[in-house]
């Protein structure tokens, strides 16, 4: 009797498991195809606003170049993708591209639609509030809330070399150099820390950006995206984007 009723058990625990096993295969699956079909929703969307935008204004072209290329890597990601991770960073591209469509829409004094999901890289980088011009080397730089002749290239905010850049209007893509290698490292981030340090000639200001820069850094890592190949896109990888308070009232977090 004893020898039936262990044998009973054993089934019923062997079954138990195998149904555990169908179930956890099922979700996944599902899981799988529920990101495959968001990620080609955004993906869709952004092929549309790109192939029906147009301007001839210098931000609004650039704007519209950066979301066709985010709209060309979304595509081969999709392709390429086979795991629930590399679906979300597919997404996370179109919705990158997304963020420059609206930037387009707004140099073109149109509405810009409706609000996107949050960019994963823009967690906590804030945007820019104030316009500003600051000289490096003899060199002039502008950035500002609101796209101009001379603030045409629109970045959606992120994390730089540890440092949060804001969301906003630039007079040149300095970030993709700062993403770069060698001498044109330290190029970018002398630009970065004269453009967004509030202490760069205005006295007064430092303690709060260093507060602002430990604040930032000590969120921990909680991203789950690796850089999607533009420098120009932000840095997925590290996830450790956490906000701060520059002090200089340039910046809204």
């Amino acid at each position: 009797m004893e020898f039936l009723l262990v044998i009973v058990l054993v089934a019923l625990l062997g079954g138990g498991f195998l149904w555990w096993r169908r179930e956890k295969a099922a979700r996944q699956v599902r899981e799988l195809a529920d990101v495959r079909a968001d990620a080609q929703r955004w993906y869709e969307r952004l092929g549309g606003q790109v192939m029906n935008l147009h301007g001839d204004e210098p931000a609004v072209r650039q704007a519209l170049v950066d979301a066709g290329e985010r709209y060309n890597a979304a595509g081969s990601q999709l392709e390429q993708a086979r795991t629930v991770q590399q679906f979300r960073l597919a997404r996370e591209t179109a919705l990158e591209g997304l963020a420059y469509v609206r930037a387009a829409r707004t140099a073109l004094g149109i509405d810009p639609g409706p609000e996107l999901p949050p960019l994963a890289a823009a967690q906590g980088a804030g945007q820019l509030t104030k316009e500003r011009e600051v000289n490096v080397q003899g060199q002039n730089f502008k950035a500002g809330p609101q796209p101009g002749r001379d603030t045409p290239y629109y970045y959606p905010g992120g994390r730089m070399q540890g440092r949060p850049v804001p969301a906003g209007w630039y007079s040149t893509p300095w970030w993709k150099t700062a993403m770069g290698a060698g001498v044109g490292v330290l190029g970018g981030m002398l630009i970065a820390d004269a453009l967004l340090s509030p202490s760069f000639g205005d006295p007064g200001y430092a303690a709060g950006y260093e507060d602002g820069m430990d604040a930032g850094g000590d969120m921990g890592d909680g991203g789950d995206f690796a850089t999607a190949g533009d420098p120009g896109g932000g840095d997925y990888g590290g996830g450790d984007f956490g906000g701060g308070d520059f002090g200089g009232g340039d910046f809204d977090f």
